[in-house]
């Protein structure tokens, strides 16, 4: 049992519920070694040695009637007892870029962290990035704030969308995230944390991200964005944490390579941050033959074997 409190820090890949899901036994899975293999087998884990937690996405919809891709939330509920028998905690993400999570009732909210109640809960994490009104996002962070009165032994996170600016703008966070930072702050709520999407900076310039070699240096731009946000917002670097895009991004020009994860981790290491996750445990692939672009099941990358990323975080956040 992970114990009373939640975790100062946490390493999560992401896990897209979705992907790689088999139709007839529903069992999470990911096909990073080839075939879809289940999350757990016959009791253990399959996920590499030392991997022990993962952030599950994505919940969307009003809190309590909440779906995962259009599908049940039974399709969740149904493999955390398999978690906890294999000993993997997990975070319930929500919302994401295709998807909205409302919550308008404290009710909804309970019966909406009910749902995932085990030993291995970690907490909740809210991703903001679909432009969501002031009135979603105020009525959210108040759910939040009572929740986590309620439940003090989980951790609340937000993700957003960042920048790394390196011109001295300290250019942080987009309308959806200052939204956010105005709600927290309304709200009076304290205990907890904001993730950051250290991906898709755009055009390599000062404005966007540290400019190295005429692109984005993935991984000295997320260090950046760290600070940008405790300079800019007043985040404690402990409140911090970094969600990289292993691999080619959508922006195809922003490259994050295994170099960058070392670089971010030993960052996350000294600087004492939060949390370190990425998206996407399924993209922790190379690509096959004759794919190119951005993929939802591998990297971009050659060279990288399948759970390269996830074994090269875990080995330097040690």
């Amino acid at each position: 049992m992970r114990g009373s409190t939640a975790p100062h820090f946490v390493y999560s890949p992401y896990k897209h519920v979705a992907v790689a899901l088999p139709s007839d036994s529903g069992a999470i899975s990911t096909a990073v070694a080839g075939a879809p293999t289940p999350i757990v087998v016959n009791g253990r884990s399959t996920l590499p040695s030392g991997v022990t937690a993962l952030t599950l996405a994505f919940a969307t919809g009003e809190c309590g009637t909440e779906t995962w891709d259009g599908m049940a939330r039974q399709l969740a509920t149904a493999n955390l007892p398999g978690l906890v028998q294999a000993g993997i905690d997990y975070i319930i993400s929500t919302g994401g870029e295709a998807g909205v999570f409302t919550c308008t009732t404290d009710a909804g909210m309970e019966a909406f962290i009910a749902c995932y109640v085990s030993p291995r809960l970690i907490g909740f994490d809210f991703d903001i990035e679909r432009g969501q009104s002031a009135d979603i996002v105020v009525s959210l962070v108040r759910r939040i704030k009572t929740a986590q009165e309620r439940h003090p032994e989980l951790r609340f996170s937000f993700t957003l969308a960042t920048w790394g600016a390196s011109d001295g703008s300290l250019a942080s966070l987009n309308d959806d995230g200052q939204r956010v930072m105005q709600a927290i702050r309304a709200a009076g709520l304290t205990d907890y944390y904001i993730n950051l999407m250290v991906m898709d900076y755009g055009e390599a310039i000062p404005r966007n991200c540290v400019v190295a070699s005429a692109v984005c240096d993935m991984g000295q731009s997320a260090i950046q964005a760290a600070r940008n946000l405790n300079s800019r917002f007043g985040v404690p670097m402990s409140r911090i944490e970094l969600t990289p895009m292993i691999g080619v991004n959508d922006v195809v020009a922003n490259v994050f390579t295994l170099e960058d994860a070392q670089v971010l981790a030993r960052f996350a290491r000294e600087s004492v941050l939060g949390g370190v996750h990425f998206w996407s445990l399924d993209r922790d692939a190379p690509c096959p033959a004759g794919v190119s672009g951005v993929s939802s099941t591998c990297s971009g990358l050659t060279g990288v074997p399948g759970f390269g990323f996830t074994t090269a975080f875990r080995d330097a956040l040690r």
